[in-house]
C-alpha cells in the first residue's frame, strides 16, 4: 500500500544503512582500540595481536557467497536483520571472556570474532543490493558513498567513545556497550526497512522515480517468489569470474580494503606505539583522519554523481574519484620521514580523505551486477576486497615485529593504493551493467 503525497523514503533507507554500517565497523573497531589495553594485559606480541585483529575477516571472507546468495533468495531484509542480532550477540560475549582463564582467553575471543565475521557477511552485499532496489542509477554514486562512509564515522564516533571506556573502566565495557545498543539498532532495522514497494509510507510517485530511473524495485519481490533460477549456484559464480571487468574490480577492493584495514585495526595501534600518544589520546586522535575519511567518502559519491549528470560516462564518472583518491592516500608514506605529530596528523587525514573519496566500489557494483545476481556478485566482490582484512593486519604484525617500527607497514599499504589504480586503469575497462545469459539452474552450493 501506498500514501498519496510525494515522499523521499529512499533517504530514510540509506540512513538506516548508514547507521547500521557504522555499528558494523564500531564492533569491528572496538578491538583495536581496546587491543593496546588487551595487548598488555594478555602479554600478546605483535604477531598475536595481528591475528587477533584478523581474526573476524577470515569467517566473514568465508561467509560472502553463501550470504549474497541468501540475501538473493530470502531478501534483505530478513537476512540483514538475522546478521545484526548474530553479531550484537558474539560482541556481548566478548565482553565476558575477560572473566575466563587467562590461557584461554585469546582462543575464546578468536573464536568469538570469527562467529562475528561469519554473522556480518551480509551487511555489505545487503547494502549494495537495498541501493540497486531504492535508488535511480543518478543517485547511486550518493547513496553508496553514504554508507560507505560509515567506515570512516564509526571511527569518528567509537574510536573517542571506546578510548574512553577502556581508560576508564577496561577493554570488556566495549563489548557490552556493542552489544546493548545492538539489540536497539536490530528494533528499529525491523521497523524501517521493506522492499521498495512494500513500504507503508511511500508515495506512488517516488516508486515511480526509482524504477524510471533504474531503481531494481522488485528484486526482493522476486526473491520472495523463489523463482526458478537459484542464486546460490557455481554456475553463477563461474560466469562471474569470467568477466574482466569484474576481475579488475575485485582486485581494486582488494587494494582499497587494505587501506581501510590499517586505518581500522593498526592505525589506533601505530598512534599509541609509534607516536606515543596515550590510549585516551589516541583514540580521540584517531578521530580526526576518520572524519576526514567520512567527508572524502560522501564527496567522492556526489562527485561522481555529479560527473555523471553533467553528461560524462559512466565509466569516466567512476574511476576519476577512485585514481584521485588513491593517489591521495599515498601521502601517508611521507609519515616515515617526520616526528611532528602535527604533521603526521595531516598526512594520516589526507591520506584517508583520499581513500573515502576513492572508495566508489560499492557503487560501481551497482552499476554493473546482472539483475539476477546483485547480492552474489556483491558477495563476491567482498570477499576479494576483505581478503584484506586477513592479510592486512598479519603483514602489518609482521613488519612491525621484524623491524622494530611501522615504516615498512605505511610502504606497504602505499603501494597498494597505486596498484588500486593499475587495476581500474588497466583491468577493468569499460563500466557497464553485465546481462548473463542463460541464468544459473545447475550445481547449487
Amino acid at each position: 500500500m501506498t500514501v498519496a503525497k510525494p515522499t523521499h523514503i529512499r533517504y530514510l533507507i540509506v540512513t538506516m544503512l548508514f547507521v547500521a554500517s557504522c555499528f558494523s565497523y564500531g564492533d569491528r573497531v572496538a578491538l583495536s582500540i581496546a587491543g593496546a589495553a588487551m595487548q598488555k594485559e594478555l602479554s600478546l606480541d605483535p604477531v598475536k595481536l595481528g591475528f587477533l585483529l584478523s581474526g573476524f575477516s577470515w569467517a566473514y571472507v568465508l561467509g560472502q557467497l553463501p550470504s549474497g546468495g541468501l540475501l538473493d533468495r530470502f531478501g534483505s531484509k530478513r537476512v540483514y536483520g538475522i546478521s545484526i542480532v548474530c553479531w550484537t550477540i558474539c560482541a556481548f560475549l566478548i565482553g565476558f571472556t575477560g572473566y575466563l582463564v587467562t590461557a584461554w582467553i585469546f582462543s575464546a575471543i578468536f573464536i568469538l570474532r570469527l562467529l562475528s565475521g561469519l554473522a556480518q557477511s551480509p551487511v555489505f552485499p545487503g547494502n549494495g543490493r537495498i541501493v540497486a532496489a531504492w535508488f535511480p542509477t543518478a543517485e547511486r554514486g550518493g547513496a553508496s558513498a553514504i554508507f560507505n562512509a560509515s567506515q570512516y564515522f564509526a571511527l569518528v564516533v567509537f574510536a573517542p567513545l571506546f578510548g574512553w571506556l577502556t581508560h576508564s573502566y577496561g577493554w570488556r565495557s566495549c563489548f557490552w556497550f556493542m552489544g546493548l545498543f545492538g539489540f536497539v539498532l536490530t528494533f528499529v532495522w525491523w521497523k524501517t526497512v521493506y522492499n521498495v514497494k512494500d513500504h507503508p509510507l511511500i508515495s506512488q510517485t517516488e516508486i515511480e522515480v526509482i524504477e524510471r530511473g533504474g531503481g531494481l524495485v522488485n528484486v526482493d519481490r522476486v526473491a520472495g517468489a523463489k523463482s526458478s533460477g537459484n542464486p546460490l549456484s557455481w554456475s553463477g559464480v563461474s560466469q562471474l569470474l569470467h568477466q574482466r571487468m569484474l576481475i579488475g574490480i575485485y582486485l581494486g577492493q582488494f587494494c582499497i580494503t587494505t587501506l581501510t584495514y590499517f586505518f581500522l585495526t593498526w592505525f589506533p595501534v601505530y598512534l599509541v606505539q609509534a607516536r606515543h600518544m596515550s590510549i585516551l589520546r589516541g583514540g580521540f586522535a584517531a578521530a580526526l583522519p576518520a572524519l576526514c575519511g567520512s567527508i572524502g567518502g560522501v564527496l567522492g559519491g556526489l562527485c561522481s554523481d555529479a560527473l555523471l549528470r553533467r553528461g560524462r560516462s559512466l565509466t569516466f564518472a567512476r574511476k576519476a574519484p577512485i585514481i584521485a583518491g588513491m593517489l591521495l592516500s599515498v601521502t601517508m608514506i611521507a609519515c616515515n620521514y617526520t616526528n611532528v605529530q602535527a604533521l603526521v596528523m595531516f598526512l594520516m587525514s589526507l591520506a584517508f580523505f583520499g581513500k573515502g573519496f576513492g572508495a566508489l566500489g560499492w557503487t560501481v557494483i551497482a552499476d554493473t551486477s546482472p539483475k539476477e545476481l546483485i547480492g552474489l556478485n556483491g558477495g563476491l566482490f567482498n570477499l576479494f576486497g576483505n581478503m584484506a582484512g586477513i592479510t592486512t593486519p598479519i603483514v602489518i604484525g609482521y613488519l612491525v615485529q621484524k623491524t622494530g617500527s611501522f615504516n615498512d607497514a605505511l610502504i606497504f599499504v602505499g603501494i597498494t593504493a597505486l596498484m588500486a589504480i593499475f587495476s581500474y586503469v588497466v583491468i577493468v575497462g569499460e563500466i557497464k551493467r553485465l546481462e548473463l545469459s542463460p541464468a544459473p539452474r545447475t550445481t547449487t552450493m
